[in-house]
């Protein structure tokens, strides 16, 4: 298993019908056996990214029923009010569609735009996009930064590295 730094305008597929990079693209001539992606990040998208040969452990990862906390750092246009970090975390309707944040809080920002901390429970397509669009802010960047237990730290952008027994372990358990 390892931890990617997914840059933005990678994919995370193996392979694009219309050519585009993919995440694959960072391990090349690397000597590893065939990882698939634990869970996914969009093209626009970067950060903390899973991949594993073991599926078993990967389905459990990513299964909504455990409830492995996703962290996030997203930068929005506008400033959100303590209504719209209250409405993130009791759940705004896309569609049909239910959609929450475990917790929303704001990080930083300035007089244009602000930096949030989401943390999700379970992730559905574009989630956070989707949320922050029905309360009325763009998405300027998102991030993955953590895991369950496991952060982005000071990983560099497109590197790459090996999980440990014990980060392996803390996954499992998260």
């Amino acid at each position: 298993c390892i931890a990617v730094n997914k840059p933005r305008g990678l994919l995370v597929s193996s392979s694009d019908e219309r050519g585009r990079d993919t995440v694959y693209a960072l391990l090349q001539g690397a000597a590893m056996p065939w990882l698939a992606p634990v869970g996914r990040l969009d093209k626009a998208s970067e950060g903390l990214l899973l991949m594993s040969n073991d599926p078993a452990w990967a389905a459990r990862l990513t299964d909504p029923e455990a409830h492995v906390a996703k962290t996030y750092r997203v930068q929005v246009r506008g400033l959100p009010d303590p209504t719209t970090l209250e409405r993130l975390g009791a759940g705004v309707m896309d569609g049909d569609e239910r959609l929450s944040a475990e917790s929303a809080r704001i990080i930083g920002g300035g007089q244009k735009n602000a930096w949030l901390e989401i943390v999700l429970a379970e992730g559905r397509n574009r989630q956070i996009r989707r949320m922050l669009a029905a309360c009325g802010h763009d998405v300027l960047r998102l991030m993955r930064v953590a895991i369950g237990p496991l952060e982005l730290g000071d990983l560099p952008k497109g590197g790459w590295r090996a999980l440990t027994d014990a980060e392996i372990r803390g996954l499992s358990g998260a």
